[in-house]
């Protein structure tokens, strides 16, 4: 196995400039790179080809969400692992806290080409939508907000190995999913607010704030616009005479 160390100046990604360690490993004819992400729990792995490429992108928080994926499957199988990520051409894996890199960095590599050298696809069945696909129903206020996630803010997160996903519009609060090496970084909230909620702010003005959250606030999110909405057609028919 040859391995080579390096140190490289990348550009500044999701509004911070950082060094980075970036570490090579050579092993049948694949060449998977290891970048540092702003979370020390969080490497991105880079295998030098497509990981889902056009394809969107996939997280998989336990090894029974993975099983739609043979790669994901087998990372899952390396002690430590608490989440794995993909992006277009990289793989973000999440550790637990408790174990090192440097135990576990080996069984990753090997994981990643042997699966490459297997064939098989990286993902059995990939969902073609997309969070930031403006829809017919969108208003200009939304399609607005899809528009600068996708082109201004998504790349500098992917850069960083992780990803944001757009999940809605709620009285001026714009609700977003953290994924990747994003999820449970304690620098993710300085990039929240003081970059991407500026920047939403500085080009759509009726965004008030920018909030993370997980599928089961958003579900009570939901729950509760619901039941604003109701209680204002309750209101409305007490209001309106009757026939």
């Amino acid at each position: 196995m040859l391995k080579i160390f390096s140190t490289a100046l990348r550009r500044p990604a999701s509004f911070a400039n950082a060094f980075r360690s970036i570490e090579t490993t050579c092993r049948r004819g694949l060449f998977v790179m290891t970048a540092e992400t702003p979370n020390e729990n969080s490497l991105k792995f880079l295998p030098g080809v497509d990981v889902m490429g056009q394809n969107g992108t996939k997280e998989f928080s336990s090894y029974k969400e993975a099983q739609q994926s043979p790669l994901a499957k087998e990372l899952f199988k390396v002690d430590g692992v608490r989440s794995v990520y993909f992006g277009p051409d990289f793989i973000s894996v999440n550790k637990d806290e408790s174990f090192a890199w440097g135990d576990m960095k080996i069984f990753i590599f090997s994981a990643i080409t042997d699966f490459y050298a297997s064939g098989e696809p990286v993902v059995k069945e990939v969902q073609q939508t997309s969070d930031t696909t403006i829809l017919p129903e969108d208003d200009e206020t939304v399609a607005l907000i899809k528009e600068i996630i996708e082109t201004r803010v998504r790349p500098g997160v992917q850069d960083d190995g992780g990803d944001i996903e757009y999940k809605g519009f709620v009285d001026g609060v714009v609700l977003v999913k953290l994924k990747g090496s994003c999820k449970g970084c304690s620098k993710s909230s300085i990039t929240l607010k003081g970059g991407i909620e500026r920047l939403l702010q500085h080009y759509v003005p009726e965004v008030i704030e920018v909030m993370a959250v997980e599928d089961e606030d958003l579900n009570k999110i939901n729950l509760e616009a619901f039941e604003k909405t109701e209680r204002k057609i309750q209101e409305q028919k007490e209001l309106d005479p009757v026939p």
